[in-house]
């Protein structure tokens, strides 16, 4: 079976990464060097912290299947990970370069316990192997293991330069689409790459790449229609507000989070006054901590509505 996209046009050297230039450069010299720190990369989902560290291992080895490991922390984030499979890895001698490389994603998921291990691994093994940590917040990491990092902040990815990157899928592919379909999904993804990607190729599935077929699959709303529904709930106009609601619930299967989400994404396009927009999102604000305390999302999005037309 062909691979999924995500791994199908997956960079395999630095150079070839789209939207972070500026680590990839500073990677870059490391790798024609051969001489690395420890290595943290933290950032959001989907912008190229696993595929930067695959980068780097590809192209100091060559060949990863010897001196490069890639672990989980989310499936193995307990101390026996670190003294056991972590160690033994490290200790040994590499066998094709200077060191050894072990890979560590979402690593602020590990116990306490468990960094606190990982220090002293990473201590005591310096000559024989460096870490590369992946994670979305670095500050769940302790601080003597983001001291013995060199951390890269990774930013999402330029709305541009994930169409040029979508497009040339698009060409290579040779899957017909239209300029709206990539500007919806560009918008749905919100810079995440392996999302956007996906999102592609479930669009591809369909034939055409199209803003119709992307917000069916993505089941989100369009920016529009949720904009429609924050003025006509300001206008006080209740009804057509929880007639717009229906159709975003029932036709586009949107949860009442969902709905929150896209309003307080959508509020600052609406054109509306200051003091309006700082009234909506209070009100969003308060809807959604209802809805975590396990409120019915029903009442909760009508009565938002109420009080919305309740403003003037």
């Amino acid at each position: 079976m062909e691979l999924p996209w995500t791994e199908k046009y997956r960079p395999k050297t630095l150079g070839e990464m789209v939207g972070q230039e500026s680590i990839t450069t500073r990677l870059q010299a490391y790798v024609e060097s051969n001489s690395m720190p420890h290595l943290m990369f933290a950032g959001p989902a989907g912008v190229g912290k696993t595929t930067a560290a695959i980068c780097i291992a590809n192209q100091i080895f060559g060949d990863i299947s010897h001196d490069f490991i890639e672990l989980n922390a989310s499936d193995e984030r307990g101390i026996d990970v670190v003294r056991n499979k972590i160690k033994d890895f490290a200790r040994t001698r590499p066998l094709t370069g200077d060191f050894k490389l072990i890979f560590l994603d979402e690593a602020d998921n590990l116990t306490s316990d468990a960094q606190q291990a990982l220090r002293r691994t990473m201590e005591n093994y310096t000559k024989t192997c460096r870490f590369i940590l992946s994670c979305n917040y670095s500050s769940k990491i302790i601080e003597p293991i983001q001291s013995r990092c060199s951390i890269f902040r990774f930013k999402r990815v330029l709305k541009e330069k994930v169409g040029e990157y979508l497009r040339k899928i698009l060409d290579s592919e040779k899957i017909a689409y239209d300029d709206k379909g990539v500007e919806a999904i560009l918008y749905v993804s919100e810079g995440d790459m392996r999302r956007s990607t996906n999102i592609l190729q479930s669009c591809a599935a369909l034939g055409k790449v199209t803003e119709e077929n992307v917000f069916a699959i993505t089941t989100q709303a369009r920016p529009e229609d949720v904009i429609d529904l924050i003025k006509t709930g300001l206008s006080g106009k209740f009804m057509e507000a929880r007639g717009i609601l229906d159709r975003l619930m029932l036709e586009y299967g949107l949860s009442g989070e969902d709905v929150l989400l896209q309003m307080n994404r959508e509020v600052w396009n609406t054109g509306i006054t200051d003091a309006e927009k700082i009234h909506v999102i209070d009100l969003v604000g308060e809807a959604n901590f209802t809805l975590v305390e396990g409120a019915n999302e029903r009442i909760q999005l009508e009565a938002l509505l109420a009080r919305m037309a309740l403003v003037k």
